[in-house]
């Protein structure tokens, strides 16, 4: 059985924390020297971007609800459901080219 001690022995203490010299670099109120920051300008997507990107979603879920009620000439298949899964895939990589 494990014996805890019910006590540590002084030595056995904290170390004393050492104090660190620390502050301000540059004075308050000083600005680095240079041309003062400018924000990049905003980018935009053009149109298209978002409506491909709602066009694929929508086509391939479309496609996975159509398959799954046997709504395709030639009954259900897997290759519909994965032609619905790379078409919503697409829609999700679309949305990360937009800004």
């Amino acid at each position: 059985m494990l014996r805890v001690p019910a006590a540590y022995p002084a030595g056995m203490a904290n170390p004393p924390k050492r104090k660190v010299q620390g502050g301000r670099v540059t004075p308050k109120g000083t600005r680095p020297a240079g041309e003062q920051f400018l924000p990049p300008e905003a980018k935009v997507s053009p149109t298209w971007v978002p409506v491909l990107l709602f066009s694929l979603l929508a086509a391939g879920t479309i496609l996975i609800i159509v398959n799954y009620l046997g709504l395709i000439p030639g009954g259900t298949s897997n290759w519909w459901l994965l032609a619905g899964l790379g078409l919503i895939l697409g829609g999700v990589i679309t949305a990360t080219q937009l800004h």
